[in-house]
């Protein structure tokens, strides 16, 4: 059991915190909303991949970097990290290009 990979994707979570902290951009300014698109983003992401599993097109690889706690068959709890990080890094994105796009339309 290792959690190497879970650290690596907390880690990220923080980095991405941090910098919505600093740009003020989401999590900080909108809490709730933030919050909502978050988990419903990682809900459908979850459902996704519970489908792939179904049809036999997604699997579990090397487990040597997880820490074997699962949250459903072939869906380890690094997943869960992953996805968040996933959604978090596409929401900042988005919105840090809406916030550029906005000034440059001034």
């Amino acid at each position: 059991m290792s959690f190497a990979y879970l650290a690596v994707l907390t880690f990220s979570l923080l980095g991405l915190g941090a910098i919505d902290f600093r740009s003020k951009m989401a999590l900080f300014v909108y809490p709730l909303r933030t919050t909502l698109t978050l988990v419903l983003g990682i809900v459908f992401f979850l459902i996704w991949d519970v489908a792939g599993i179904g049809l036999g097109i997604f699997f579990m690889g090397d487990t040597s970097m997880l820490t074997g706690i699962m949250l459903a068959p072939e869906v380890p709890l690094e997943e869960l990290f992953f996805l968040a990080v996933l959604c978090y890094t596409t929401l900042l994105i988005w919105l840090g290009l809406s916030r550029r796009a906005s000034r440059v339309g001034d």
